[in-house]
């Protein structure tokens, strides 16, 4: 049986890939939690990891989070999401908290050069 990070660090490459690696490596003993706490959390049952990366997306554009929201939008691609349903993921958010997150999504979104997104 694996043990909390091992099982955390298997969610964060499956959604990830290596990105999750480099997000938990530099953090020390904060990674180690984060990697439990991401098992935990990514690794219930009745949601695709799919709909969690489009939740996901959705409250860090909301919050304004753009680093984190680079790296789950890249997530979200790696789960198969497609550009135009990242996008519209954005948009969906405007009526609950405003343009200028979504904006600043948006931008950070075609900034990362995906393709498709006209799609």
């Amino acid at each position: 049986m694996k043990n909390r990070y091992e099982f955390g660090m298997e969610m964060l490459r499956k959604v990830d890939g290596q990105a999750g690696e480099e997000v938990v490596a530099p953090l020390g003993d904060l990674g180690k939690i984060l990697a439990e706490v991401f098992g935990d959390i990514y690794g219930r049952d009745h949601l695709s990891l799919r709909e969690r990366e489009i939740a996901t997306i959705a409250m860090l554009t909301v919050l304004g989070k753009e680093p984190q929201l680079k790296v789950h939008i890249r997530a979200g691609l790696n789960v198969g999401l497609t550009p135009k349903e990242i996008e519209e993921t954005i948009i969906h958010t405007v009526p609950y908290s405003g343009f200028p997150p979504a904006i600043n999504a948006m931008n950070l979104l075609r900034g990362m050069n995906v393709q498709n997104l006209d799609k």
